[in-house]
């Protein structure tokens, strides 16, 4: 048996964050001591285990517990964690195609600032000195234009 510190230092989680897992209802096989301290076997450390992954894949505490009851259900629930694990998958690939996004706009505003360091172009980088009511298409393709010089 081990407890919440062990178990912190284990699987390089916070005891907060084991305290809140427990608390709500992510751990089944959790066990507690006489003076109610929470005690984990191997079961309760792959229950763990597994909510640490779903929670780095981004899954919600609310989506984790529905799919830790489903585990706890059986084999019928298959088709039904396969949805949440489908559904998340969408989600990661929609995180993916923003973040990738975000990755081009710096690559473009870094070539803008190199271009305007090399003296290639003049500097209109500063928003304070953009004129009135300058779109942001205008500013996103002038940095995508200068960028790709």
């Amino acid at each position: 048996m081990y407890t919440v510190k062990e178990v912190a230092k284990m699987l390089d989680l916070s005891e907060h964050a084991i305290r809140f897992y427990t608390d709500k209802g992510l751990i089944p096989s959790l066990l507690r001591d006489k003076n109610n301290n929470r005690l984990f076997n191997e079961e309760s450390i792959n229950w763990l285990i597994g909510v640490k992954i779903l929670k780095q894949c981004g899954m919600s505490i609310e989506d984790i517990k529905t799919y830790a009851d489903l585990c706890i259900k059986g084999d019928s629930t298959i088709q039904e964690r396969y949805e949440i694990i489908l559904r998340q998958k969408e989600h990661a690939h929609f995180q993916l195609q923003a973040a990738r996004k975000t990755v081009d706009y710096l690559e473009a505003k870094s070539n803008y600032y190199l271009n305007i360091i090399e003296g290639v172009i003049a500097d209109s980088s500063n928003p304070a000195k953009w004129p009135l009511k300058y779109e942001l298409n205008e500013v996103w393709d002038t940095i995508k234009q200068v960028g790709a010089k």
